[in-house]
């Protein structure tokens, strides 16, 4: 369900600052009855506005309520109780009062450096407590204030994805750089103050490392803080992640490959002695500083359940699973076909070695072509933020049969690429067949083998915050 940047307003005979759009009204539930109707507008629950979905569902958790619906011109409303039932109403979003927006000016931050055209979506600086229960996107709680703060202890909205970037609150005011005329609460800016604040709240933290500023011995001290902290599940470590349209921002580099390296042998120095004292790793990398360091994923185990997937950890060792070992392969393929698979730049080269068993098929052409992105610049690596420009532009239409993309390109449980061309629109331009290929490497396979691809939608991909999700940024 997508969220608003504005609060989603609409005529309302009660002068409410905010509505909730009403997308859907289940037949014979108590609103139908009532007459609400989809395209309505819910008003009140329980005699207070309510300002996303979390509260709607607090006030009807109270066993007895009263809601108060009104028709899109705002000239007609009703009200109706329930007891112990559902509603019957599916919103248009799930925050209604508007989304809370960062009051920081990272210059990593991956929106700062979008490059022109896209949705207007894509361009906001999303830092909402209630997205990050939701969701699972990463907040830096610089914008909290007292209320907030109690209403994510009252309400219980555990867990929450924090975005710590360093324990020393010097260096990492002086990597935020928060808005003071944005910061409600100038106790928000100290994020040990925050996390103790927090502390009955699961939470899973994230590093975004920067070459020379938060690694090394300032990286030390901030697992060696967060893996103190009762609350903290989990620290994720992962590299900046840049575009080439960084215009007015400071120089700034990825990480080279004997420093990638490096955070690699200093984070296992740390996952050893946590899995000693305390039977858990802890701390997780980012699968891209193993692919820039050269050095082999750890094995499935490793990663303790994947906790942290969507911030680019552990997924693709959870994509490669175990290989093709045991993989029943045909001698040939009838008739015969030529596929093609498309990869970023960083991850082609295991795809490639992965797939290397079908070469010895009879019949069947593969090839994985790694893609230079050129919608955000060939220094974004990964393959989740290809577009459907960057396929347009280095596949020629007809050369394959059938065209295989990564789900992480597609929005979720949808056909739609990050620039909002779908596969169908690159399967008429093309003039192939195009699809996912699958959800890891054997459905992959599969659907090279049989030449019919996946039937599902993507299980995970670009959401809302898709620029910064994919590069793990905030």
């Amino acid at each position: 369900m997508p969220t608003s940047l504005r609060p989603t307003t609409a005529p309302n005979p009660a002068g409410a600052p905010y509505v909730a759009p009403i997308r859907e009204v289940a037949p014979g539930s108590p609103a139908a009855r009532a007459g609400v109707a989809a395209g309505w507008s819910l008003v009140s629950v329980n005699g207070a506005w309510v300002s996303d979905i979390l509260a709607y569902r607090r006030e009807l958790g109270r066993g007895e309520a009263s809601l108060v619906a009104c028709d899109p011109e705002g000239e007609r409303s009703v009200r109706f109780e329930v007891a112990w039932e559902d509603p019957g109403l599916e919103f248009d979003d799930v925050i209604f009062d508007g989304l809370r927006l960062c009051a920081n000016k990272c210059e990593f931050c991956y929106v700062h450096q979008m490059p022109k055209g896209f949705r207007k979506s894509l361009y906001v600086m999303d830092d909402d407590f209630r997205t990050s229960f939701l969701y699972g996107s990463f907040v830096t709680l610089t914008n909290l204030t007292d209320a907030d703060v109690a209403r994510i202890l009252d309400e219980h909205l555990s867990p929450l994805y924090v975005s710590v970037h360093s324990a020393d609150d010097e260096l990492r005011g002086d990597m935020l750089k928060w808005w003071r005329l944005k910061v409600r609460d100038p106790r928000a800016t100290r994020i040990r103050d925050m996390l103790e604040r927090l502390e009955p709240i699961d939470l899973y933290t994230q590093v975004v490392a920067q070459p020379g500023r938060n690694d090394g011995a300032a990286l030390d001290g901030t697992i060696e803080y967060l893996v103190s902290r009762p609350n903290v599940q989990a620290v994720a470590v992962v590299p900046v992640g840049l575009t080439e349209h960084r215009r007015n921002l400071p120089e700034m580099r990825g990480y080279r490959p004997e420093e990638a390296a490096a955070v690699i042998d200093q984070v296992e120095r740390w996952q050893a002695r946590l899995l000693a004292e305390r039977g858990s790793r802890m701390v997780f990398l980012a699968d891209e500083f193993y692919l820039v360091a050269g050095r082999p994923l750890p094995p499935a185990e490793s990663y303790e359940g994947f906790a942290m997937l969507e911030n680019g950890v552990g997924m693709v060792r959870d994509f490669l699973g175990e290989g093709l070992a045991g993989f029943a392969l045909p001698a040939r393929v009838t008739p015969a076909r030529r596929v093609l698979c498309v990869s970023g730049t960083l991850f082609a080269p295991q795809l490639r070695a992965a797939l290397a068993p079908l070469a010895a098929i009879d019949g069947l052409t593969l090839e994985v072509r790694a893609l230079v992105n050129r919608t955000f610049g060939a220094v974004t690596t990964v393959t989740g933020l290809l577009a459907g420009r960057d396929v347009l532009t280095q596949v020629r239409p007809g050369e394959a049969d059938l065209l295989l993309l990564s789900p992480s390109m597609l929005k979720y449980g949808t056909e739609t690429l990050l620039d909002d061309r779908t596969l169908d629109d690159l399967r008429r331009e093309l003039g192939m067949a195009v699809a996912v290929g699958g959800q890891d490497l054997r459905e992959l396979a599969q659907s090279i083998i049989e030449g019919t691809p996946a039937s599902s939608l993507p299980q995970f991909g670009y959401s809302t915050h898709a620029v910064k999700e994919a590069a793990g940024q905030h």
